[in-house]
């Protein structure tokens, strides 16, 4: 990697391309991890070592790589991690990555050593290993500490019995103490279960003492579910001490933020490690225990953490309060005072207002509170607040509206009784002179024709509704409609890239089949390709592009075809059932546009969409088909038309001599499987035998027998060649 020139920043970019191509292809493993072994070795720099056992870690880690390989692997990079962790000022995120490798590795070693006693070499590294991990556990850093737990976890499960009392057939990554054999010269298997044991122990520690370091406990909380539910024969001490541990016990000390940061972390994790373990196993003899100490530890939580929440009552009503009474009397609901509206207009604000605060009356929520808090805040009260005060409020509402509606009827002159007292019998005549006719019939001369006018109807206020009705859309231009389809078919690509092939692919019904039938990827590329080709399909015919003969805006069936060819050609290996179903589409379309222009009056020619994407679909992703690839024969054997064009296509690839069996292969396909095509594709295998050489000896494999003639006639040109040339040379050698 020239390692003397390059800078640090360099070198270390070098080995993160090498990351990145075993993270494309595991395949190169093993290679990689050989060639990187000299230089994170304990003597390089800090950088490298980090580098190092960060991909060490990962590299165990991934499911990527075979438990085989692994096993070998295994065997490579032992001693690189010894030579690591032997030195005792080791930088703290090199021994973080090296002892999450010795945890991955630790079973692998050991199922090697079980099938391979021979070699005590591996046994010692490991052993050495595991001794040092173990050693620096209660000294380290916390994250140190964490490693060191999960390295516990996987010797507890490597040194204990499995459930599965037949290895050979269980889980090929379940390595457990029934696996090796009582007379092995290496492995004491008594020895190595009591280890087990006490790292068991050692582990549980960390509960019964009741720790506050949130990190650890959580680490250890979280490996203990894998051992409950692998090893079974540990379940009854790991459960009993989870049950006897307090995790609020930190709560007992001054309770500052970190320490409620703290002491919720540790309950939480242990309340759902107990509910996981109830869901998993729910005949469990102890589901019981667990369940009250679930039940306890939520009211224990609750107390601590929602006391201080709550709102302190007042001095003068908590002095004249008497505890006893408030347990014992019974709870009234609340009551609300809603007094009538006063004469006059009211807003609907008014309506719904209660209180007789005047400060409270003109508090302006909208525009102080933002509609998000309002909202959350409405929501929460509503939640909250007793439903027969709910009730009443609602109540009181309807009552204020029925009161203004009844106030609000129209007067009827007609009904109306008029402002006269009825008791009043008593009749007093005026003493004003009486008109005389001739006064009488001036003012009738003078007054309006229509005396008995109608009474206006009273103006209703503000509270009811008037009729709405939404103004006219603007109208759009051709170029604006453009934009806004435009804009609606990227949407629905962008949903069709979110939705995955299903994995279980359906048979196709065929041409009449339901395009939104269901919501996957299919029925969108149904419906975005019928869209395409059938919304006015015939009618494009006969619209002129514009004035003067100019171009009119782009259509949306062509935006969406660009779109689709696009799609296709993202991902065309996995897509090609998709350019089929489109350009099958697009096929119909045009035997549709040839009907309507043969029985049209006017002379037009139906645009052939189906042959211009086919061949553009086809330059897309020729350039980048091998040797081995089906898509071609696929493609073109599903197709619904096939023309000479397309074929010509499919001739040109023989020019790469890696691509002339595909060429041939295909084509042959067709001649064999689509005799409506035959002679197109006889026509392009006989020129691709004409026009390139390294592609004879193929094609003179399928034409002697479907087309003989030819294959004579040009035998007898090459004889004739060959004399011709004999000839020349005879006359050549004459002349000399």
């Amino acid at each position: 990697m020239g390692t003397n020139q390059l800078s640090v920043q360099d070198q270390i970019r070098q080995l993160e391309d090498a990351r990145k191509l075993v993270l494309g292809n595991s395949g190169y493993y093993t290679q990689v991890i050989q060639a990187t072994l000299p230089i994170i070795g304990p003597s390089s720099q800090v950088e490298f070592r980090r580098w190092g056992a960060d991909f060490l870690a990962e590299a165990f880690a991934t499911p990527a790589i075979a438990p085989n390989q692994k096993e070998t692997l295994s065997l490579l990079v032992l001693e690189t991690l010894r030579l690591l962790l032997d030195n005792p000022n080791q930088d703290v995120l090199v021994l973080r990555g090296v002892i999450q490798a010795a945890a991955s590795i630790y079973p692998l070693a050991l199922r090697w050593i079980i099938n391979n006693s021979w070699d005590a070499h591996t046994w010692e590294h490991m052993t050495a290993i595991k001794t040092m991990i173990l050693r620096i556990w209660d000294t380290a850093p916390p994250t140190i500490r964490i490693c060191c737990i999960k390295f516990a976890q996987r010797v507890v499960l490597a040194q204990t019995p499995s459930i599965n009392q037949e290895p050979k057939r269980g889980d090929v990554l379940d390595i457990s103490l029934v696996m090796i054999p009582q007379e092995h010269p290496i492995l004491d298997g008594p020895k190595l279960e009591a280890e087990a044991s006490g790292l068991l122990d050692r582990m549980l520690g960390t509960l019964q003492d009741n720790s506050c370091d949130a990190l650890i406990v959580d680490s250890t909380l979280n490996t203990l579910s894998i051992l409950i539910r692998n090893r079974p024969a540990t379940s009854n001490r790991i459960l009993n001490t989870i049950l006897n541990f307090n995790p609020l016990k930190i709560a007992n000390s001054p309770m500052t933020p970190k320490t409620k940061v703290l002491a919720k972390s540790m309950e939480k994790t242990t309340r759902m490690l107990l509910m996981h373990l109830s869901r998993r196993n729910p005949q469990n003899p102890q589901i019981g225990r667990i369940q009250q100490y679930v039940d306890r530890l939520m009211r224990s939580r609750a107390e601590i953490f929602d006391e201080g929440n709550r709102k302190r009552a007042l001095v003068e009503q908590a002095d004249g309060m008497d505890s006893k009474r408030q347990r014992t009397s019974p709870v009234s609901s609340p009551q609300i005072e809603i007094s009538p509206l006063s004469p006059g207009p009211h807003t609907l604000a008014d309506v719904f207002t209660f209180t007789n605060n005047e400060g409270l009356k003109g508090f302006n929520a909208a525009a102080l509170v933002p509609a998000p808090l309002a909202a959350k805040i409405s929501v929460t009260t509503i939640a909250r607040v007793d439903a027969q005060l709910l009730d009443r409020a609602i109540q009181g509402v309807r009552d204020r509206l029925t009161t203004l509606f009844t106030a609000q009827q129209p007067i009827n002159p007609e009904t109306t009784p008029l402002d006269v007292e009825e008791d009043d019998d008593d009749y007093e005549p005026d003493y004003y002179a009486a008109e005389d006719t001739e006064q009488i019939l001036n003012k009738l001369d003078s007054s309006p024709a229509d005396e008995r006018r109608e009474l206006e109807k009273p103006v209703l206020s503000g509270l009811a509704l008037p009729s709405f009705s939404l103004p006219p859309p603007p109208t759009l231009n051709p170029d604006q409609a453009a934009a806004a389809g435009q804009k609606s078919i990227t949407r629905v690509f962008g949903t069709m890239r979110t939705l995955e092939d299903p994995a279980v692919k359906k048979a196709k019904a065929g041409m009449n089949r339901l395009a939104a039938s269901s919501y996957d990827q299919s029925s969108w590329i149904t419906v975005i390709s019928r869209i395409a080709t059938r919304t006015g399909g015939v009618l494009e015919l006969f619209l002129p592009d514009g004035e003067d003969g100019a171009k009119g805006p782009p259509r949306l069936s062509d935006s969406i075809r660009e779109q689709l060819f696009n799609f296709v050609l993202e991902d065309f290996r996995r897509r090609i059932d998709v350019a089929v179903s489109w350009l099958s589409e697009e096929w119909y379309d045009n035997e549709l546009q040839k009907k309507a222009v043969s029985s049209s009056p006017f002379r037009q020619e139906a645009p052939a969409n189906y042959e211009k994407w086919a061949l553009r679909l086809l330059d897309g992703f020729l350039p980048y088909l091998h040797a081995q690839d089906k898509v071609l024969t696929r493609f073109l054997s599903e197709l619904p038309q096939l023309s000479a064009a397309m074929l010509s296509r499919v001739q040109a690839i023989c020019r790469d001599p890696s691509l002339v069996n595909l060429a041939i292969t295909s084509l042959y396909y067709l001649v064999v499987m689509r005799p409506p095509v035959r002679d197109i594709a006889l026509d392009a295998i006989q020129d691709i035998w004409t026009d390139y050489e390294d592609a004879k000896p193929i094609a003179a494999k399928y034409l002697p027998r479907w087309r003989p003639s030819f294959m004579e006639k040009a035998k007898q040109i090459k004889v004739e060649s060959e004399e011709s040339l004999a000839v020349g040379g005879a006359t050549a050698a004459v002349a000399t």
